[in-house]
């Protein structure tokens, strides 16, 4: 005990030592002013793509690298783009994951280019209205991965066909669309990107070539988000929108051809899903007259809406992107079919020339169908098959997780 005592005086000795070499200054005094007061992060201010410039893009291949796809959007001289995040044809035999060594190239290089929004398109296999429970699952899960891989690229939306609904009643797949939406949706931590659901042109058993059947869905879906009773957003975005085609909107019989039949066209967008609730318009002409219900893109000018309609579309004021009438941030994606090598950059030009706005400068010659694609295109139709052109190009192969 004397030993532990003796030991304690000495390490007391040496502290005190110690401590006058730093003795305290007697006219050191606390002042208020000097105490930590946590100073909160600052919220992150509107993406660029949000200040109100007209945002005109297309559909772009990921085939060989993600990063193909933002060059190509950047030579055809689009500001916006959208791709799809792997294989738009094919069920996925495993979860279909991007390493981060790709993600992080791509994110950085976006931001290089200025491009936005990004949209994804998912997979044209995704029924979200299928009564057939494996169908169903099957949809859910990849509808699941879409959103997985949405988040992991930094899109800003994400556009989903509301599907087919086969015999059931469209109230039925309407709860079976919102439902399936929501499990999708799941554990999936969106943040600010959103879910868009388009609509169709009305083949078949499709939901959704009436707006009231999508703004149906997005009420089901927005259901306690901050809005109004009818959906209508108030306070905030919703986090579940509507994406407009152009192509499907006349072919289901909505007049966006004359100048009267757009006003009308306009006030019932905005009647039943409120202008507001529309960040993407799909830009395509029809090959398919008014009312038609078959889904045909041709290129901007040729079909029957006509290049007169399409510069009234993007010169009408509540349509675009500047405030006050407008939506900062809207987007005019293409989705042309890409025949011959130019096809894409041709559209994209015709769209910036409609619009009457100068866009970005496209490389010269540039094409996503190079000469070698369209000598594979001439020698499948002569076997008669059909080749992958525009949105269809090839999706690249990514990695399948361990």
């Amino acid at each position: 005990m004397q030993r532990i005592g003796a030991e304690a005086v000495r390490i007391r000795e040496k502290v005190v030592a110690g401590m006058a070499e730093y003795p305290i200054i007697e006219n050191t005094k606390f002042e208020a002013d000097d105490e930590y007061i946590p100073v909160p992060e600052v919220e992150p201010g509107p993406p660029a793509w949000m200040d109100g410039s007209l945002r005109i893009g297309l559909h772009t291949s990921i085939s060989g690298s993600y990063l193909n796809a933002l060059e190509s959007a950047k030579k055809l001289g689009a500001n916006a783009l959208q791709i799809f995040s792997a294989s738009p044809r094919m069920w996925q035999t495993a979860n279909v994951r991007i390493p981060a060594s790709d993600v992080a190239a791509f994110r950085a290089r976006r931001e290089e280019l200025g491009l936005g929004p990004l949209v994804i398109h998912a997979n044209y296999l995704i029924n979200l209205a299928a009564a057939q429970p494996m169908l169903r699952t099957r949809s859910i899960q990849a509808f699941h991965e879409e959103l997985v891989r949405g988040r992991e690229l930094g899109a800003d939306f994400v556009v989903v066909h509301p599907g087919s609904r086969g015999e059931s009643s469209v109230e039925q797949a309407i709860a079976t669309i919102i439902e399936s939406v929501k499990q999708a949706a799941r554990r999936v931590p969106l943040g600010k990107m959103r879910i868009l659901i388009e609509n169709t042109a009305g083949m078949g058993t499709a939901v959704g070539s009436r707006l009231e059947e999508v703004a149906a869905i997005l009420k089901g879906l927005n259901r306690g988000e901050s809005g109004s009773s009818d959906g209508r957003s108030e306070v905030r975005p919703l986090q579940f929108a509507a994406c407009l085609d152009t192509a499907h909107l006349f072919a289901a019989g909505y007049d966006i051809k004359s100048e009267i039949g757009l006003e009308r066209a306009i006030e019932t967008i905005d009647r039943i899903l409120g202008l507001e609730n529309v960040p993407v318009f799909h830009v395509n002409d029809s090959k398919i007259p008014l009312g038609g219900r078959v889904d045909r893109h041709e290129h901007i000018g040729d079909g029957k809406i006509g290049a007169e309609a399409f510069e009234r579309i993007l010169r009408t004021a509540r349509l675009g992107s500047a405030p006050p009438l407008g939506l900062a941030g809207r987007a005019f994606l293409l989705e042309t079919p890409i025949d011959d090598p130019g096809d894409d950059r041709k559209n994209v030009s015709k769209l910036w020339e409609l619009a009457g706005v100068e866009g970005p400068e496209a490389e010269k010659g540039f094409s996503m169908m190079t000469s070698a694609m369209k000598k594979q295109k001439k020698e499948l139709e002569k076997k008669g098959k059909k080749f992958a052109s525009s949105r269809h190009l090839p999706a690249v192969k990514t990695k399948k997780k361990n």
